[in-house]
């Protein structure tokens, strides 16, 4: 299947992830069968994608004359036989869980055409291990839609031990045609890039806390006012290049034996867990939460995203006016 052959796409979820892959295919025209697995369960999706619609029209993303048309793209359903009829793309974002993909899985296996590629949203689950007991593994691929999907532009495409390359590509177009921007991974690797990138950060922040080298507020000021803004123009690789690789690696041949290598999670986390004081969730982690601090640092953080999100759009539409 090519990607112009794409004309419908089955949503499997309607949570934080579900509703925002649901909103971003029909913002670029697909007609999306949601499911969820109660008909409150589609309400919420649906009460979250206008949401957001609302979110995108006050800042000039979307016009609100074609809010409508938007949202009659999007058909609730709350059996899979109806979210998977006709389907051409299966994007699933239900519970990560290993069983329960699997078994939800084998079940769309049966309810699709042989063409229909299968779409995981998982953070990290291995995608050979989600597809084990299918029987069309080539048709199977990660698309890990970064939170939240509709502000954050990464998509990470990532193959099992058996999906074709076709497949791969495929789902990378799909991604451009939604306005992603997608990576392909070569291989499957647990935590794919973000999330190992990720925890190898938040593995030294938390360790140099714990060694009494900065306080938290320290170590994210830092991170803010340093990398953050630099890494947000140029990755850490090209950093690396434009700093001079021989001074990177000078710094390496002192500084890596005093970094973290632990293979165990952070003393701090285990305790976070043991307390049960889990962070915003709960209103506490490392630093407290009250519900004022909540909203404001959610308003901050979204008014970024979506600066970058119109800065995103203006170099796309600049890109195709640009004579060839």
């Amino acid at each position: 299947m090519h990607v112009h052959d794409i004309k419908t796409i089955c949503n499997l979820g309607t949570g934080t992830m579900g509703f925002g892959t649901a909103l971003l295919f029909a913002l670029n025209g697909y007609a999306v069968r949601m499911f969820g697995r109660s008909a409150a369960s589609v309400e919420r999706g649906f009460a979250s994608i206008r949401g957001a619609l609302d979110m995108y029209g006050r800042n000039g993303l979307v016009h609100e004359a074609d809010i409508p048309a938007i949202l009659g793209r999007i058909t609730g359903c709350t059996t899979l036989e109806d979210a998977a009829r006709g389907a051409d793309f299966v994007i699933e974002s239900i519970a990560e869980q290993l069983d329960v993909k699997r078994e939800v899985w084998t079940r769309i296996e049966d309810l699709t055409g042989p063409e229909t590629i299968f779409a995981t949203n998982t953070s990290g689950l291995s995608p050979t291990a989600i597809a084990a007991s299918l029987k069309r593994r080539e048709r199977f691929v990660v698309a890990h839609f970064w939170n939240p999907p509709h502000l954050v532009p990464l998509v990470e495409v990532v193959p099992g031990e058996d999906t074709a390359a076709e497949t791969v590509e495929t789902t990378w177009r799909l991604m451009e045609a939604i306005g992603k921007k997608p990576v392909a991974l070569k291989r499957e690797a647990l935590g794919f890039i973000g999330n190992r990138l990720q925890l190898a950060l938040l593995r030294e922040a938390l360790y140099i806390v714990e060694q009494g080298i900065a306080t938290p507020e320290a170590v994210d000021a830092t991170v803010r006012y340093s990398l953050g803004r630099r890494l947000a123009t140029t990755g850490p690789l090209e950093s690396a290049d434009l700093g001079g690789l021989d001074i990177f690696h000078a710094i390496a041949s002192y500084l890596n034996a005093d970094l973290c290598d632990a293979r165990d999670p952070s003393p701090i986390l285990k305790q976070a867990v043991a307390d049960n004081t889990l962070g915003a969730k709960t209103g506490r982690g490392i630093y407290p939460w009250p519900a004022q601090r909540l909203a404001e640092i959610g308003r901050a953080r979204e008014d970024n995203l979506l600066e970058w999100l119109k800065k995103d759009r203006e170099d796309r539409e600049t890109a195709a006016h640009a004579p060839l």
